[in-house]
């Protein structure tokens, strides 16, 4: 994915400004060039890097059909994250983050159908259940309430494949949620935040507007262009499907047995087809001919000899004649 962004457009964003140096957390040194008027100044090949590694990680995330989660709750990005959130259509959370929006999802899941429940009271129904107006207020405080907090994760029904955090140090809650359940934190982060605390890291100015608005609408970009890529293969899988189907719907020709070619041409097939005819015509014989093919049981006893007669036609056994010391003795 080619990426149009200049070091010259980063350097008109304010993105290489820093914290001050009394500010600046250690690990951050391997992302700071240098300093200028006791302010850190960041090295934006780094940025670049970081930035380049977001893009191609969000583009395969939305390619594969998963969700990214937008958080940022300073007051001068919230209007970004919001812009971010409508663009991609992905849940985004620009108040105080919740504790357990991600540890305790099934909790969250729960206010949220209570939200619903309280938006399907309308006139007619708060009519016949006869409310109150105390109980009335009640119930549109806790809209309100549950509407401020959570309504931007509202069509989120699973885990998202990714979170993008602006300024990591105000969100150490949700980094931290996010590190135990597997999801992948990508941060947009200055020189007073911890880079350990996210997986991929955008080292750039996280206060100034125009800085944080400029590598927002990279990482949109990029998921845009997922998420376009991820409907181009759900349709192309819809036509196939389709096709499959079709095929399926038409008459299925039966099954028939296909013999080894023989050898000799068109004469030697013709001639084995013959073959083939006659050996089918004879195996689908009558069972009458069968029947009178084999032989009665009683002409078949008659056929067989009788016992008497093969004791007659065997040969006399010779008696065995005196030795000749016998006949001196009788003498």
């Amino acid at each position: 994915m080619d990426n149009k962004l200049t070091v010259q457009q980063l350097i008109e964003a304010g993105v290489h400004f820093g914290c001050r140096i009394s500010r600046w957390n250690p690990k951050m040194a391997p992302f700071i060039h240098g300093r200028r008027n006791n302010t850190h100044v960041i090295d934006l090949r780094q940025t670049m890097r970081g930035l380049l590694r977001a893009q191609n990680l969000l583009f395969k995330i939305a390619s594969e059909g998963q969700s990214v989660l937008w958080v940022g709750t300073k007051r001068q990005v919230k209007g970004v994250v919001q812009e971010a959130g409508q663009r991609t259509g992905m849940p985004i959370v620009t108040e105080r983050w919740i504790g357990g929006t991600l540890t305790n999802f099934s909790v969250i899941r729960s206010r949220l159908k209570r939200l619903e429940e309280l938006e399907s009271y309308d006139d007619a129904k708060v009519e016949e259940m006869k409310l109150k107006k105390k109980e009335l207020a009640r119930m549109n405080r806790e809209k309100r309430k549950i509407t401020r907090n959570l309504g931007g994760i509202r069509e989120m029904s699973k885990m998202p494949g990714a979170m993008v955090v602006i300024d990591p140090s105000r969100e150490t809650n949700a980094t931290k949620e996010a590190r135990k359940m597997g999801v992948v934190t990508i941060g947009l982060l200055d020189t007073d935040c911890d880079p350990d605390s996210v997986d991929i890291v955008i080292p750039a100015n996280d206060d100034a507007l125009k800085s944080v608005r400029l590598m927002i609408e990279q990482l949109v970009d990029s998921v845009e262009a997922g998420w376009h890529d991820h409907g181009e293969k759900e349709a192309s899988l819809g036509v196939a499907e389709k096709r499959e189907e079709g095929i399926s719907d038409e008459v299925r020709p039966t099954r028939t047995r296909t013999l080894p070619a023989p050898i000799g041409g068109e004469a030697a097939a013709s001639d084995a087809d013959t073959a083939a005819v006659a050996v089918a015509e004879e195996g689908a014989a009558a069972p009458e001919a069968t029947a009178e093919a084999a032989p009665a049981p009683e002409a078949a006893a008659e056929a067989a000899p009788a016992p008497e007669a093969t004791a007659e036609a065997a040969p006399a056994v010779e008696e065995p004649k005196p030795a000749d010391g016998g006949a001196g003795s009788e003498a």
